[in-house]
């Protein structure tokens, strides 16, 4: 969902989160999370080698900016566009899309 239509009280589903679509939610089902309150303390570099472990790709870096969307939001953050977390994540975890 488009982050700035999101509000935590509404968010019920894996699609009311910012920056989730059907895919993205079918994603997170896949690593056993199936409600936006499951989110909260999560940590979005491990649920990001979960989905790659699971589905046996590896997906692509910005997957994680997603991820740290979504934690932070669900932890009380607000909501924003994935591709603001993109160099919190490289600053963090130090990983690239191979063509950078």
């Amino acid at each position: 969902m488009n982050p700035a239509k999101v509000s935590r009280d509404h968010a019920k589903f894996l699609t009311d989160l910012p920056n989730i679509g059907k895919a993205m939610a079918d994603d997170l089902r896949l690593i056993g999370i199936h409600e936006p309150a499951e989110l909260a303390g999560r940590c979005p570099l491990e649920m990001y080698r979960d989905l790659c472990r699971v589905t046996e790709k590896l997906h692509d870096p910005c997957v994680i900016d997603v991820f740290m969307s979504i934690t932070c939001f669900m932890s009380g953050g607000d909501p924003l566009p994935w591709w603001s977390f993109t160099e919190e994540r490289k600053r963090l975890f130090g990983i690239k899309k191979s063509t950078e």
